[in-house]
């Protein structure tokens, strides 16, 4: 499948004709995003509260409904920008489509769900009915979006085992010691940065740069910077997998 271009020049926040008026048999299909970002030391999804029922004062994720003339990927991008002004996205990829006839009070409405990751540190301007939540700690959510939110936070959590996702987690360059905090508050365990820096350098996933890190208050050698060789997303190792480190007494 060719890859949509989520921002196409002149798109964002251009009022594209939604799908026409559907008949007793017919139904919406509409485009959802989990934006996801790494944000003091917890992974979080941008979700807007609902300001009008159904569900009411409950919190959803941005999109919209599916234009006549648009692909998935671009009317995800185009309701991104338009709703919660966001375009700082540095990986998005297509999730799931969730088809449950019951899932809107309304009428049967399809969504199709995509996976959206901010870099670390990037502070996007974002509306007032709008919030960054913690994954594991969300307010109350409409429809099904807070088990949207678990697929999303599932996929990246398996995809930053076997693939170089990272680099949509992290800044341009880092130390290994804030990347081993990105990747601690992804997968939601503690990560060895040893074993990281051993495991991504092994793969050429990442690479030194010639910079260093300023000195801290404390002295000492100031620590090497590192960049993702590459800012796609690409399939590193297909049977690899980060797992919890061991629990002591364990049989």
């Amino acid at each position: 499948m060719a890859a949509d271009n989520p921002f196409p020049a002149g798109l964002a926040g251009t009022g594209r004709r939604a799908s026409p008026a559907h008949g007793p048999h017919e139904f919406r299909h509409e485009v959802l995003a989990a934006v996801l970002a790494v944000r003091d030391g917890r992974l979080h999804a941008l979700l807007w509260q609902r300001g009008a029922p159904p569900f009411e004062g409950h919190w959803a994720l941005p999109g919209g409904p599916l234009g006549a003339d648009e692909r998935l990927g671009t009317s995800a991008g185009r309701h991104l920008a338009a709703k919660v002004d966001l375009t700082d996205i540095a990986h998005l990829e297509q999730l799931e489509t969730r088809s449950d006839p019951d899932r809107d009070p309304r009428g049967r409405v399809l969504a199709t769900a995509y996976l959206a990751v901010v870099r670390a540190g990037l502070e996007p301007r974002i509306p007032a009915d709008t919030a960054w939540h913690p994954v594991d700690a969300l307010p109350p959510t409409a429809f099904d979006h807070g088990s949207i939110v678990g697929s999303a936070r599932e996929r990246l959590r398996a995809k930053l085992s076997y693939t170089n996702i990272g680099f949509a987690l992290a800044p341009e360059s880092f130390t290994i010691a804030a990347l081993r905090d990105l990747y601690a508050a992804t997968l939601g365990h503690p990560v060895s940065a040893t074993n990281l820096q051993r495991i991504l350098t092994r793969r050429g996933v990442i690479e030194a740069t010639p910079e260093a890190a300023r000195p801290t208050p404390l002295g000492g050698r100031p620590a090497t910077l590192y960049r993702f060789a590459a800012q796609h997303l690409v399939v590193t190792n297909p049977l690899a997998a980060f797992r919890p480190p061991a629990t002591r007494g364990a049989s």
